[in-house]
């Protein structure tokens, strides 16, 4: 079995994959579906055609997370991917604030499955896999999909390298497994996955953000929040610290690198401190094979949140590289 090092030289020359099978899927279907979500979620969703994707958050009116959500429009239908564990409850929270809006809302994690690919070579590799010229992979506009035969394909910027999600009926598994891996696209472990995710800066739901963050806190403004669309659940917090705050949070999600000499990442929790004391804690670190060095992402507090600053973690030099999000 390769470790973390050397599976990391091998995709960064091909690709790896790595199912998603435990991220939730819901399909929202009928007239209604995206204008629902549109009041629902931070980011622009009426505006989205056919094959584009928005990333998302769903607040509460306080404005703290209840999760990210990454909405597909499919044409007759909007495909939404969600954290693991939150397909379930997500369907019965939309399904609770639904009036006369004509949508159907279902989860459809046991018959839709899903696998990452990530690599140097990921869009030639995928297209030789999938039967599709690699320079329309290659030409995928970041946050866009198109369907091949029963998959989708998705443009995703989930790691450094170029990253794509296969969306595929489970009875379609093995051929598509079985289909790239014959293109060469190695299985990937979670580990490598954990530290690609990590160096690229991407906090993941219940780990690096709770139904405690604001979105906001996490870095997610350019990315998930849309600063001109109308109402959406916990819209008046957020424009509230925007407008009146200056964008001022009390605490910033940053990406940390630890001295060379620090072979072991250190525990979810870990205190964050500077010569006047405590200032934040990590949420996950994982050695990168990219950067050669443990990489975390934590929160300080937002006086120490800019790149350059020395912290300290366990008695180890920890310096911000720049903000996560």
């Amino acid at each position: 079995m390769p470790n973390v090092s050397d599976e990391y030289r091998i995709i960064a020359a091909k690709a790896g994959w790595i199912a998603r099978t435990a991220h939730g899927r819901l399909r929202e279907a009928g007239r209604d579906a995206v204008s629902f979500l549109h009041a629902l979620l931070s980011n622009e969703i009426q505006a989205l055609q056919p094959g584009q994707v928005a990333y998302s958050t769903y607040l509460t009116p306080q404005g703290r997370m209840i999760s990210d959500v990454v909405t597909y429009h499919c044409g007759d239908h909007v495909l939404l991917d969600v954290p693991p564990g939150l397909g379930p409850s997500l369907a019965s929270r939309f399904d609770q604030v639904l009036f006369t809006e004509d949508v159907q809302i279902e989860d459809v994690a046991g018959t839709l499955d899903q696998i990452a690919v990530i690599g140097g070579a990921a869009d030639e590799l995928l297209g030789r896999a999938l039967g599709v010229d690699p320079a329309h992979l290659r030409n995928l506009p970041l946050r866009s999909h198109f369907v091949e035969g029963d998959v989708r394909v998705a443009r995703t910027d989930d790691a450094t390298l170029a990253s794509f999600d296969v969306f595929l009926p489970i009875s379609s598994r093995e051929r598509v497994v079985s289909a790239l891996e014959g293109a060469g696209i190695s299985p990937m472990s979670s580990a490598l996955s954990e530290a690609l995710r990590i160096d690229a800066g991407r906090p993941a739901f219940g780990v690096d953000m709770t139904e405690d963050t604001i979105p906001l806190e996490a870095g997610l403004l350019e990315r998930a929040i849309s600063t001109t669309k109308g109402c959406y659940v916990g819209q008046e917090i957020i424009i509230r610290v925007l407008h009146r705050g200056g964008g001022r949070v009390a605490k910033r999600l940053v990406k940390l690198a630890f001295d060379p000499s620090v072979s072991t990442p250190p525990a979810q929790g870990t205190t964050l401190s500077t010569e006047s004391g405590d200032t934040g804690r990590i949420t996950s670190a994982a050695f990168s094979p990219r950067a050669n060095r443990v990489l975390a992402l934590g929160y300080v507090h937002r006086d120490v949140a800019e790149a350059g600053r020395h912290l300290r973690a366990n008695d180890a030099d920890v310096e911000i590289v720049g903000l996560a999000g």
